[in-house]
């Protein structure tokens, strides 16, 4: 990429889909039926396309049923350009009880104008009880992308387009220890093949880059990690604290080109603000330390390379890398209708790398801006987030994700 330039929204259109149990109105608590009734996508294509009356509002009530979204998209962003998405999740609990946590399952389809193909599988199970917690994270991508070089002092107007096609398989099982307390360990396998550097005016810089970098990058590692969450809705969470603590360990004899470690600390929490009001303030807290031997470029910490490509809104993906990474975000999310169908964000974020040798931070890298949310399924609490952000040197444009960002 040659610049950062001004990205903008084309268009969007979504339809939520929801397979629930139909409750009469007289049956709802008295509490329920004095608020504003919420509503979601699937009302709403209901209403236009149906002639029947819109079902009771039985979004506060907690049932096994699975509730699915699928979200059909067209949109525009600093990585991928013009894109073609279709999202679909589905989420459900094992009991009514009220401390069961919500079990999600989120995929999604790109392409893009960029010739990037994304294909995700987000997978977050509960048991009964919630005493175990099975996370599956595998990724399929195919796309170019844009690298800068290492640490926070990089140039925007030096990037270099890299081509590569890539898979993630984290598994993960997490057991609880005591009430929203669990440890567990799985394993992280990562690989990268046909990397070249494609830049057509630059091809004695494409030589070397594609030497550095190598023509495929594989990690196979072990893992243990430490979870507290207080949360029951990790699609839209209300209340409540996350923290989690990940090691890495990537060796040789397990199939990685290098020995290499790494530690990710993710912590987040969430409460009312106003606190009579469903207004949440949320603070988030990303470290990301790699160290003990040569990690591969295209896994060492990045700005939009975390586990849900998150990171960094107001840059392109890839903007800043490093050896070590510090982030820090805040979110307010507010109604702007009473029924929850569509609500707003505002948020700011902070983040830092070191270089290749040095452990120093080298810049505070700010970022903030604000979006939109639209409400596809009012039991789930899954929206579709439309975010425009801003940061450094000019850099701005849209960011779409399906779900909150943290």
């Amino acid at each position: 990429m040659k610049h950062l330039a001004l990205a903008f929204l084309l268009a969007f259109m979504c339809l939520g889909t929801t397979f629930s149990q139909s409750v009469h109105s007289d049956s709802l608590p008295a509490q329920s039926r004095h608020k504003p009734a919420q509503r979601d996508m699937g009302d709403v294509f209901n209403s236009v396309f149906s002639k029947k009356t819109a079902a009771a509002d039985t979004s506060d009530i907690k049932d096994t049923k699975k509730h699915f979204s699928i979200v059909p998209a067209v949109g525009y962003t600093l990585q991928t350009g013009f894109a073609g998405i279709v999202s679909g999740n589905m989420s459900y609990y094992v009991d009514t009880t009220r401390a069961s946590k919500m079990s999600t399952v989120t995929t999604s389809v790109t392409y893009s104008q960029y010739q990037q193909t994304i294909i995700p599988l987000l997978v977050d199970l509960w048991t009964k009880g919630n005493k175990l917690n099975f996370i599956s994270d595998l990724r399929f991508i195919d796309y170019p992308s844009d690298i800068y070089g290492l640490g926070g002092r990089t140039d925007p107007n030096q990037g270099h387009t890299i081509d590569f096609t890539g898979m993630k398989v984290h598994q993960t099982v997490m057991a609880a220890v005591s009430k929203n307390v669990y440890l567990g360990g799985g394993y992280f396998f990562d690989k990268f093949w046909s990397i070249k550097a494609i830049d057509p005016e630059t091809r004695r810089i494409n030589n070397i880059i594609t030497r550095e970098l190598g023509s495929n990058e594989t990690a196979s590692s072990l893992a243990g990690r430490f979870l507290y969450d207080s949360r029951q809705n990790q699609i839209n969470p209300q209340q409540g604290f996350y923290g989690s603590v990940t090691y890495r360990n990537s060796m040789k004899w397990l199939g990685s080109d290098e020995n290499w470690q790494s530690v990710q600390v993710d912590a987040r929490t969430y409460f009312h603000f106003p606190a009579s009001s469903k207004n949440v303030l949320a603070f988030w807290m990303f470290d990301w330390m790699t160290f003990g031997g040569k990690v591969p470029y295209l896994l060492l910490p990045s700005t939009g390379w975390d586990d849900n490509y998150n990171t960094g809104r107001g840059y392109i993906q890839g903007r800043f890398r490093g050896k070590q990474m510090y982030y820090a975000e805040t979110e307010y999310r507010y109604n702007i209708t009473r029924n929850g169908l569509l609500g707003g964000v505002v948020f700011g974020n902070l983040q830092s790398f070191s270089g290749e040798l040095s452990t120093e931070y080298s810049e505070l890298l700010p970022g903030f801006g604000a979006g939109l949310r639209l409400k596809l399924n009012k039991h789930s609490g899954a929206n579709l987030c439309v975010d425009y952000g801003f940061g450094k040197n000019g850099s701005r444009g849209f960011f779409v994700n399906l779900g909150e960002v943290f």
